[in-house]
């Protein structure tokens, strides 16, 4: 099948549907405290595919392209197969299902890193190994996040804007410290109507010891 085709058809089954629709698998979440759209979460640990690529060469086309791959098929999965006659030595392609969000983080020296979270189903062993030596599978450990959503278009004008916004709105939180740099999550493709797209800006937390 065209490899166009097959990422149209894997986008449309990320958003669902022009009116944002959910379908897919979401990263399970807490809300431990909500103000309007603002909200601090605590997440379980879960297990992520990850590549980092230069800022320059337009990372949200290059990186997805990346990771897309991966989830569609390029990655090893060998099987051991019971003895019989004849003997037969197998290499597969094992496809992994699309989850919600893709996960956007801007790095150092132009370099941008975007992440695919895991079907909860998965543990690190038994996911595919990667053909593309680019995509890092990890572990990313509990923790705590605060998050800001809004819907329409994500540019980095806006990501800015409402990042500071929820730095400020950390400021009156105690409990919690940042420990991260602002990133950013999307739920929907661009076909979605705009006014349901959900976006996020997203920090990590630490919780304070009293």
């Amino acid at each position: 099948m065209n490899r166009f085709i097959i990422v149209c058809m894997s986008l449309f089954s990320l958003g669902c549907s022009v009116f944002g629709v959910q379908t897919v698998e979401e990263l399970k979440y807490e809300v431990i405290e909500k103000d309007d759209k603002k909200e601090i979460r605590y997440y379980p640990s879960y297990i992520v595919a990850r590549v980092t690529v230069d800022d320059k060469e337009d990372p949200d086309s290059s990186a997805f392209r990346i990771l897309a791959d991966y989830i569609f098929g390029k990655n090893k999965s060998k099987s051991q197969i019971s003895m019989t006659a004849p003997v037969i030595t197998a290499e597969q392609s094992e496809e992994i299902s699309m989850t919600a969000p893709v996960i956007m983080k801007p790095e150092a020296n132009n370099k941008m890193t975007m992440s695919f979270s895991m079907p909860s189903k998965y543990t690190m062993e038994e996911l595919p190994e990667p053909i593309d030596k680019r995509v890092k599978l990890a572990t990313v450990s509990e923790h705590y996040v605060a998050a800001l959503k809004y819907s329409w278009f994500m540019n980095k004008d806006k990501n800015s804007k409402l990042a500071k916004k929820l730095k400020n709105w950390l400021k009156t939180k105690p409990n919690f410290a940042p420990v991260s740099d602002p990133y950013f999550a999307g739920y929907n493709p661009p076909w979605t109507i705009p006014f349901l797209r959900r976006n996020e800006v997203l920090i990590k937390l630490k919780k304070n010891e009293n």
